[in-house]
């Protein structure tokens, strides 16, 4: 489960103080132990109990231009901070099921009841109310190859919520949940980090009754424009899918590459020529792809 953190002393702090100490302290968005040291720095940011109210009604006032204008999340995150390449700060209200928002759109908008984890590390405060619940999951991701009804290998570990002033450490690819809704609303406080490799990096869906993967739920904007210059771009973009089928580092594109290049054929038999190519790849991610798609599940 998430690594729980000490919360460490210290009075409050204002949201820019949380901001000039995380851009002049050095973290490693891959090592487990530097991003716990930011925890005490959430912690004391979620002592501040003023500045959340004052930033929504400040937002209100202006129509919520600056959240309209820089924040590509869902209605249920309030942007603190937009992302600089290395970390976003964000708040996330989580309503209660019995909540009029919930019954209105149901559970899915607020990721309620999907068993996930995360390719991205991140720290998290409880704010406000009772806190959100979770079942709580590991798995060891070097030890499966993504494909969708794989066994996952998940170990449950306990149910538990994220009340306030208790501080997370969720660790990238290993820290499984199933998030369900608060007693009632809540607020939690966010620190994401940001990993150049995080595009590439699979985050998944578990069917946690089975015991397996469901689907990967990743994809970089490359992946969809690949498609589109396979279809529309002539012999060079038939070429360019075809290097990145072979060249690529990254085993999802290669996937990609197969699927759009096998898209183009007309006949069973010329899909098969093209997905025939991954069935020698080294990954096992691509090689089993390839073989499910010519030879079924």
């Amino acid at each position: 489960m998430p690594r729980v953190l000490d919360s460490g002393g210290g009075d409050a702090i204002g949201l820019d103080d949380l901001v000039a100490a995380l851009d002049t302290t050095p973290f490693d968005p891959r090592d487990e132990d530097s991003l716990a040291a930011l925890g005490p720095l959430l912690a004391r940011l979620g002592r501040n109990r003023d500045f959340l109210a004052d930033l929504v009604i400040a937002e209100l006032e202006d129509r919520c231009s600056g959240q309209s204008s820089g924040n590509s999340y869902g209605a249920q995150v309030f942007l603190l901070r937009p992302a600089n390449g290395r970390y976003v700060v964000r708040a996330n209200f989580w309503p209660a099921r019995t909540d009029a928002v919930v019954r209105a759109s149901g559970t899915a908008p607020f990721f309620y009841d999907l068993p996930h984890d995360h390719n991205f590390s991140f720290l998290t405060v409880g704010y406000q109310g009772p806190g959100y619940w979770s079942d709580y999951y590991e798995y060891d991701v070097d030890a499966v190859t993504g494909l969708p009804g794989e066994s996952a290998g998940l170990r449950f570990v306990e149910r538990s919520r994220l009340e306030s002033g208790k501080v997370l450490l969720y660790r990238a690819r290993r820290d499984v949940h199933v998030q369900l809704p608060p007693d009632a609303l809540s607020v939690s406080l966010n620190i994401l980090t940001y990993d150049r490799a995080q595009p590439w990096c699979d985050q998944f869906r578990f069917d946690v009754a089975a015991g397996t993967i469901a689907e990967g739920l990743t994809t970089a904007p490359s992946e969809a424009l690949l498609a589109l210059a396979v279809h529309f771009a002539g012999e060079e973009g038939v070429a360019l899918a075809g290097e990145l089928a072979t060249r690529h580092p990254a085993p999802r594109m290669r996937v990609t590459a197969l699927r759009a290049l096998a898209s183009r054929a007309p006949e069973r038999d010329g899909r098969v020529a093209v997905l025939a190519r991954g069935l020698e790849d080294p990954d096992g991610y691509v090689a089993g792809y390839a073989r499910r798609a010519i030879f079924g599940p």
